[in-house]
């Protein structure tokens, strides 16, 4: 489901819709940092979860896709390695930008539709925490 399909949020906060985007945010700077996006996400989120609703979806949303970039990681990670090998390093460009659009561009797209009350859902990710 994409975030143009779901309906503005109404009632919520200045501040909260600003905890949202800081929520997806988060993960870029923590990707950056620590090379563990989730980080950031799980921090915002068990702060704010409590107290803002809209914070607590988005949080959410945020660390169930940053879990899925970590096993995705996990698994194409070594794939590519092998593939890079075999291919004298071919593969190596096009899979560190699709990694750089995943880690990267996404949380931003959601971060300015969290900050405009949407409620934004990432494409293609498994809810592991609802």
């Amino acid at each position: 489901m994409s975030a143009s399909n779901d309906p503005p949020v109404t009632g919520i906060s200045s501040e909260e819709k600003q905890w949202a985007m800081f929520v997806h945010l988060s993960s870029v700077v923590a990707a950056c940092l620590t090379g563990m996006g989730f980080v950031g996400p799980l921090i915002v989120w068990l702060i704010k979860k409590d107290q803002m609703p809209f914070v607590n979806d988005q949080g959410k949303e945020a660390l169930n896709y940053q879990i899925n970039l970590l096993v995705l990681f996990a698994v194409l990670g070594p794939v590519s390695v092998v593939l890079t090998i075999v291919t004298f390093g071919l593969i190596l460009i096009p899979v560190g930008l699709a990694f750089i659009a995943l880690a990267i561009v996404i949380p931003i797209l959601a971060a300015v539709k969290a900050n405009a009350g949407e409620a934004y859902r990432y494409p293609c990710a498994f809810r592991v925490i609802t």
